[in-house]
């Protein structure tokens, strides 16, 4: 493939395996918007709250949203696209085995499933599991989700773990490796080493053999196979861009050590950014508030990642209101902003708790007459207003309190959220843009195609 660094003409791709849609974003090197697709993320959803996907639905959602996209571009360039960057949510992935083939669907991050697992691993694991990990133990953490699928009867000895990025660039063509941003919130690495942890992988009946090689964000992963993509993208060269709130964290450079960045998707994720690991005892301190010290896709930096399940549970309540499209989310934005931020009920005319990170599920109390989804709207913000609080005040800590926060994600565009959260995030903007993960895997890309490709964080 010739070498297109300097050409106007080339286009470079970032893909986005996100909660509720994969998205696919084709820019020029300057970063302008070619073309475009998303798809819904295929999920099954079954009883308790369980909710999976299988590789072939992932896949197969996956090669009509390139295709989608590479239909939009056409229409715009004849030019190909040279590069590809996979980002994407973490926790979720795929067993393979010898072949690359998945034996068991993928367990969605927020699915309950590994909670008993998680609470039966041996004594010290679950003592030194925050401290190791930086993740606090629950259902969440990929090891749970092994844990119960060894319990069903999956043979995981022998066989290996790919994050949905990862296990996307292999079916791309790619090679087979882990990222380090996304591994690390799987619970099998030590936070200080950079390393496979052996006590958490003989606690699960297996080896360092089950995590292929480890790499930076950004690393080299092959080229995309012609006959598997349209032509217009083969011979891409392919990376895997990392996890997505953090790729989207430095879409546009590096993160001042004094920001937070608030990503707002299915889960809404708080992120700091400091040079070095906080140590084992501040690890355990962050965990006991759900707070995640992890590595960043910045390499050798690392970031605090305190989370809470604000869009999953705004999304809920759109769907109970039958607000299924643009449309009707923008009338009640409006609606919304219409009232005051408190709302114009009593105080205790509706009760909302589920945002908590280990929770997810929408509990209201109504105690009045006249609410209306615009209301309820609004208290759900509030209540996920008071969780993020308690979070920035656990942070707070542990280092010096940022001053000022950029409000990123697909719910950052709605006014009623950007009030909310200037009430308590400090000299908040919001982003204009759409796709700020798939934007920030569009930068990843475009530095592969560089001979000395510029430090992630900086940009392209």
């Amino acid at each position: 493939m010739a070498d297109p660094v300097g050409a106007p003409s080339c286009l470079v791709a970032g893909l986005d395996l996100g909660s509720t849609s994969l998205k696919m974003l084709v820019t020029d090197e300057a970063g302008t918007e070619v073309g475009a697709a998303q798809v819904p993320t295929p999920w099954r959803s079954g009883p308790g709250g369980s909710t999976e996907m299988t590789a072939e639905a992932l896949l197969e959602a996956v090669w009509s949203l390139i295709g989608a996209a590479a239909h939009e571009t056409a229409k715009v360039s004849p030019a190909p696209i040279a590069a590809v960057a996979i980002a994407g949510m973490a926790e979720t992935g795929l067993v393979i085995d010898a072949d690359g083939t998945a034996v068991a669907p993928g367990l969605a991050w927020f699915d309950p499933r590994g909670a008993g697992q998680a609470a039966a691993f041996p004594p010290g694991i679950r003592d030194e599991f925050a401290g190791r990990t930086g993740l606090p133990l629950g259902a969440q953490v990929s090891v749970a989700k092994l844990a119960w699928l060894r319990d069903q009867g999956v043979r995981l000895a022998g066989r290996r773990w790919l994050n949905l990025p990862e296990f996307v660039a292999g079916a791309l063509g790619g090679r087979t490796a882990l990222e380090l941003s996304l591994t690390s919130r799987t619970g099998l690495l030590d936070q200080d080493t950079g390393r496979p942890w052996p006590q958490m992988l003989d606690a699960l009946g297996l080896d360092e053999t089950f995590l292929p090689p480890l790499v930076d964000a950004g690393s080299p992963f092959g080229e995309a196979r012609a006959g598997i993509v349209p032509p217009s993208m083969a011979g891409a060269r392919l990376t895997v861009a990392g996890h997505d709130h953090l790729v989207a964290a430095e879409a546009t450079g590096g993160l001042p050590a004094d920001h937070y960045h608030v990503s707002m998707g299915t889960a809404e994720v708080l992120l700091r950014v400091i040079d070095a690991p906080l140590g084992y005892a501040a690890r355990r301190r962050l965990a006991d508030h759900l707070i995640n010290e992890v590595r960043h896709v910045v390499p050798g930096k690392h970031v605090l990642v305190a989370g809470v399940k604000t869009g999953l549970l705004l999304r809920r309540v759109l769907q109970t209101a039958g607000i299924h499209d643009r449309r009707g989310r923008d009338d009640l934005d409006v609606a919304v902003m219409a009232l005051p931020y408190e709302g114009l009920l009593p105080d205790d005319a509706i009760e909302v708790s589920g945002a908590r990170n280990d929770d997810g599920v929408l509990h209201l109390t109504v105690r009045t007459d006249g609410v209306s989804p615009a209301e309820v709207f609004g208290a759900v913000l509030r209540h996920s207003n008071a969780e993020i609080s308690l979070l920035i005040e656990a942070m707070d800590r542990e280092l010096a309190p940022a001053v000022t926060a950029t409000l990123t994600g697909g719910w950052a565009g709605m006014a009623a959220v950007q009030r909310a959260r200037s009430q308590v995030l400090p000299a908040l903007t919001a982003s204009a843009r759409d796709q700020e993960t798939a934007y920030g895997a569009t930068r990843s890309a475009l530095r592969l195609l560089s001979t000395t490709p510029s430090k992630i964080g900086t940009a392209p």
